[in-house]
């Protein structure tokens, strides 16, 4: 399991790390609200909810403020980081690894917009309404009752686009996967999505 989220001010920088699960969010706006704050950076952060995932980007929003992202930056982490005036991949001799969870594979129209202001929180919607079950492998189960439903966060670990951001001797390689969830940590199971640059799409800004 995931780390909760830890805050680190370095000067004008907010550096977040760890698990987006509201345990550092109070401590976050009240940085924000300082006016001190102008870039957020993302640092190995994964997991959370959509609930937090949707503060997070509130506060970012209403402040307008930049975001970054170094090394991992899974689920509520992206949502947080897409809601920047500007979202930047971190620079440095690192890996870079943005999963944004999707309910289902995108087609090429899907991408278009899809991570672009009110289509980022549509997105988001989509992932915390009530989650829908499998039943291919239940269907001669008995129906859970209502009450031990799973909670409204339906993004599940490794499973979403993948952008990736790979230094090299000639300028940094990016790559957009499917991920389905079944590959685990091995990203080269993930199907690769031709002509979805990152910056075309709107996930990064110039």
């Amino acid at each position: 399991m995931a780390s909760s989220a830890e805050l680190e001010l370095e000067g004008n920088r907010l550096l977040v790390t760890g698990a987006l699960d509201g345990t550092a969010l109070t401590a976050f706006k009240e940085h924000l609200a300082s006016d001190k704050v102008r870039t957020v950076v993302f640092e190995n952060s994964t997991g959370g909810n959509a609930d937090v995932a949707e503060s997070y980007a509130a506060a970012i929003r209403a402040s307008g403020v930049r975001t970054e992202m170094i090394g991992q930056c899974q689920a509520a982490c992206a949502y947080a980081f897409l809601a920047g005036t500007e979202h930047r991949f971190g620079r440095g001799l690192y890996i870079n690894a943005l999963m944004i969870p999707v309910a289902s594979r995108p087609q090429s129209a899907d991408l278009v917009g899809r991570w672009r202001g009110v289509g980022v929180q549509k997105t988001l919607a989509d992932l915390s309404g009530p989650a829908v079950a499998d039943t291919s492998l239940t269907a001669d189960l008995p129906a859970a009752p209502a009450a031990e439903a799973p909670p409204p966060d339906n993004w599940r670990p490794d499973h979403g686009v993948l952008f990736t951001s790979t230094p090299t001797l000639f300028g940094r390689i990016y790559n957009t996967y499917y991920c389905d969830g079944t590959q685990g940590r091995d990203v080269s199971k993930c199907e690769l999505l031709s002509d979805a640059d990152p910056y075309k799409l709107g996930v990064l800004t110039p």
